[in-house]
């Protein structure tokens, strides 16, 4: 098996394929990354028995089509540690692989092919296309509210719903819900509804970051397959109930803000400076366009910022979070953001603007 790579043509999909190999692994061929050449085109496939993802790119002087799997760390550190526009010969030699570029040569262990597992296929699958610029923004909209090694395991990732009318993504950890709809027609008679674990959010997200072709997305049972002209990616599913969101979302606020974005993300950072490092917490006081900032902290610092706001309710003081309102203010990219609350002790509705695509839930915190 040999051929010849730019350094620049095969570091691209080697990172991405690197992303999903874990450091530490119990499988010594999980930390390895398959090399496969066929028809003049190599495909190099990594795995953590969750995640696997396949990046295909064209090579030159292809012979000896056959897979062999090599260190992906030490593969990718010798990539990034060549010269830019060097060209790499790749071959295998009496079970190494042997990588020459110019006067340098490296020769790296390998282990068989027949060793890498592959995610097996799962029944019941069915196939829609989805625009990539769409995905990746319900993606990147909501993801950051997946909780973190909670317990309640299918908060740990992202729930994808699929109805005749719309896509969606949502997102919770118990304290704060993401939510994101695209109006697409898909193609599919009935809802469904599948879960995403963390992982393979991210590096879906990661895949998801260039060209504006459509994704095929294949789902199955128990996975979830993302296809485009370069690259396969394929995820369990996270097996379980997500909870009912529709619940979770307040109905009937009748206490609207409206303000600067970017005016509202400096100030509560400035108040952060001085909240409780463990709880977060700061007090928000409502009152004819104006809203003030409150932080204090166990050694008796105090924070107080006023922001000039739409806002001609009756006045209202509540808590909450600072890190989870700075995370939604961070994703939306709009100039001016709502806020629709009700009392002390309901949650917050924030949104762009009425009917947005994203709107996002923040529970409140007793201070």
């Amino acid at each position: 098996m040999q051929f010849e790579i730019s350094r620049e043509a095969l570091i691209k999909p080697l990172q991405l394929v690197t992303g999903v190999v874990e450091r530490r692994q119990t499988l010594p061929v999980l930390s390895n990354v398959l090399l496969a050449l066929a028809d003049g085109r190599l495909s190099l496939t990594g795995t953590d028995l969750e995640v696997e993802l396949i990046g295909r790119v064209g090579v030159e002087g292809g012979k000896g089509d056959g897979e062999i799997t090599v260190p992906a760390r030490k593969l990718m550190d010798i990539c990034k540690s060549l010269p830019e526009g060097s060209t790499i010969k790749f071959s295998t030699e009496e079970g190494k692989a042997v990588i020459k570029v110019g006067r340098s040569r490296f020769s790296l262990a390998t282990l068989p092919a027949t060793d890498f597992p592959s995610v097996e296929e799962s029944k019941g699958s069915f196939e829609i296309a989805v625009n990539r610029v769409a995905l990746r923004s319900m993606l990147d909209n909501t993801g950051f509210a997946m909780a973190q090694q909670d317990v309640r395991y299918y908060l740990n990732g992202l729930l994808l719903e699929i109805t005749p009318d719309y896509l969606r993504a949502v997102a919770t950890d118990g304290h704060r819900l993401a939510l994101h709809t695209e109006r697409v027609q898909v193609g599919v008679a009935s809802k469904h509804q599948v879960i995403i674990p963390r992982k393979g959010v991210q590096e879906l997200a990661r895949l998801l970051t260039e060209g504006e072709e459509d994704v095929t997305l294949v789902i199955g049972s128990n996975h979830i397959r993302a296809s485009t002209e370069n690259y396969t990616f394929t995820s369990k599913l996270v097996d379980g109930k997500f909870p009912d969101y529709d619940r979770v979302l307040p109905k009937g606020g009748d206490k609207v803000m409206v303000g600067n974005r970017n005016g509202l993300k400096q100030a509560l950072g400035r108040a952060a400076i001085l909240s409780n490092e463990k709880f977060r917490g700061i007090r928000l006081m409502l009152a004819n366009d104006e809203l003030k900032i409150l932080a204090n902290n166990p050694e008796q610092e105090e924070a107080e910022d006023v922001v000039g706001v739409e806002y001609q309710a009756a006045a209202l003081e509540i808590g909450f979070n600072v890190s989870y309102l700075i995370d939604v203010l961070n994703v939306l990219s709009t100039e001016t953001v709502q806020f629709t609350l009700t009392d002390t002790n309901s949650s917050v509705l924030i949104q762009a603007a009425p009917g947005s695509a994203a709107l996002y839930v923040v529970m409140p915190m007793r201070l």
